[in-house]
């Protein structure tokens, strides 16, 4: 092995140390990166013209790139209906509503993971939100606290892989940029381009897939151990006076605006209305709207009637040529113009509403201050990773991970078990973040000249991350579970209780190993995208 080469792989390891050892993310990867290079450069097998090359990769990666601007406003939506208390009633809700049956509780708990995973994406919100509405309440009425404490890691942790997840944003983003590197390599200077949307719609089923895992587990455990899942009275639900009609009216209550929200956003993606980061900004106003309802539930008409404006000028872009500047508009564009402009005044009207309601409570500062952190740390991440990817380059590693994979037994199956190996063991000590954007450009050209489809590996490494999300004893959801859980619930209730849904997990990746379609088939069947 050449000098450079070995460089590039102790700046590698040295990265990963220092950030095991807690160092900021974006400061190692740089830091590391203009060390390493500065070391090769005085032995002579580095040319600095790949750090002059990092203004432009700034504005490419980060300035220019409309996907990453995805990031803050899905970040926004996810806060905003955080702060707005739309899990707690969800849970109220489905408690309700399925409570009464043995293994209820935890049923619902993984419906409202799921529709938690649709609007917000957050992980550590989700876990934090449920362990602290719904572990007291399990506990409270008898359930094991192993199986309470691994079913709300679980339903958690589909943030990840449950569109539209900021991980399938990021790493939409950085399979497009492999794909197309590995493409030309390989002789193809016009490949058809993959998108987020391509990932959102390859995530779909494989996500729908886990959660009917987890609930098929769930009724499982209630049937062999029937004491670990015990039904909960009505009484205790406080419905035993309540007619069907109030019923049916606190779950419509509940669950219909989350649910149009993400219709909505997803919808709009899937139907090719909006572009995902078009679909984004609809989240974060949706998001909006709905905080600007709970947070005054008496006088919602200013919301409802900006609800109806937002969803009927989707219908109107969708079926209508909207732009003004033309010579000659027909007359049903002319009217649906003029229909678009009343829409948008009621819009606006909405927007103005909520957002003196969730500036009054103090609510709009809090997620804005949520908002501008998050999206800060994953832009100057990607700034760092930048850095760190030019200087590998330039060392060489991508050489040497190429004759690495392409050296193993077994092919491309080989080499993608060894890949998904090491992204698993990685997901226990980095975030998504790190990995997305330090490991994925390193081995995802390589992987995507062995003739395997982008989305399928997609998708296969953002539920690989999930699934190290979850496993002990490093996995972030347990942590974020042991921060709010009660002093009665030891961590190795914690431990005991993941470990099956790890298994599930593991499973579910094996299916889509085995049943790669279920990835590829709806993107094929919505955006035509067969890219083998």
């Amino acid at each position: 092995m050449e000098a450079r080469e070995l460089l590039g792989l102790l700046m590698f390891g040295a990265a990963v140390a220092a950030l095991m050892a807690g160092f900021p993310v974006a400061f190692t990867l740089s830091g590391v990166a203009l060390i390493t290079g500065m070391i090769a450069f005085m032995a002579g097998v580095f040319d600095m013209s790949f750090i002059g090359a990092m203004p432009q990769r700034i504005f490419g990666s980060a300035m220019t790139n409309e996907i990453l601007l995805a990031v803050p406003l899905f970040v926004f939506m996810g806060v905003m209906l955080e702060r707005s208390k739309v899990a707690e009633e969800l849970l109220d809700t489905m408690g309700m509503l399925f409570g009464p049956i043995r293994g209820g509780l935890g049923i619902s708990v993984f419906i409202v993971g799921a529709l938690l995973a649709a609007s917000t994406g957050i992980v550590g919100a989700t876990v934090v939100t449920m362990g602290l509405l719904s572990l007291p309440t399990m506990l409270k009425r008898g359930y094991l606290p192993s199986l309470a404490c691994g079913g709300i890691c679980a339903s958690g942790t589909l943030g990840q892989i449950i569109p539209p997840s900021i991980v399938l944003v990021v790493l939409g983003d950085q399979i497009s940029n492999a794909y197309v590197d590995a493409q030309r390599e390989l002789g193809n200077w016009s490949p058809d381009p993959v998108s987020v949307g391509d990932l959102f719609a390859g995530a779909m089923l494989p996500g729908l897939m886990l959660v009917g895992f987890y609930i098929l587990y769930q009724l499982f455990m209630a049937w062999w151990k029937p004491e670990s899942s015990p039904p909960i009275p009505r009484d205790f639900l406080g419905t035993g006076e309540a007619s069907a009609a109030d019923i049916a009216r606190r779950i419509g209550h509940a669950l219909v605006p989350p649910v149009v929200l993400i219709v909505s956003v997803l919808g709009s993606i899937l139907a090719g209305v909006a572009t995902p980061t078009e679909a984004a900004a609809v989240g974060a106003i949706g998001a909006l709207l709905l905080g600007g309802l709970r947070l005054d539930i008496g006088r919602p008409w200013p919301i409802y009637a900006a609800a109806f404006g937002m969803i009927g000028m989707l219908i109107l872009t969708s079926n209508y040529d909207l732009r003004i500047a033309r010579s000659v508009i027909p007359a049903t564009d002319a009217i649906a113009i003029a229909g678009a402009a009343v829409l948008t005044l009621l819009l606006i009207w909405g927007i103005v509403v909520s957002l003196i309601r969730v500036h009054r409570t103090d609510v709009l500062r809090n997620v804005m201050e949520s908002t501008m952190q998050i999206s800060a740390m994953v832009f100057v991440i990607v700034i760092g990773a930048a850095m760190f990817s030019l200087v590998f380059r330039g060392l060489g590693g991508d050489d040497t991970v190429h004759h690495l994979l392409t050296g193993l037994p077994g092919g491309a199956a080989g080499a993608i078990f060894i890949v998904m190996l090491v992204v698993f063991f990685l997901g226990f000590f980095l975030d998504f973040i790190e990995i997305t954007f330090v490991v994925v450009p390193m081995i995802a050209p390589v992987i995507l000249k062995m003739d395997i489809n982008p989305i399928w590996l997609g998708i296969m490494l953002a539920m690989n991350l999930q699934t190290s999300f979850l496993t002990p004893p490093f996995g972030f959801a347990l942590f974020y579970l042991r921060g709010v859980a009660p002093d009665s619930v030891t961590t190795m209730d914690i431990y005991r209780g993941v470990a099956p849904f790890v298994g599930l997990q593991i499973i579910a990746l094996i299916v889509l190993a085995i049943f790669p379609d279920i990835v590829t088939w709806l993107p094929k069947v919505i955006f035509g995208t067969d890219l083998g």
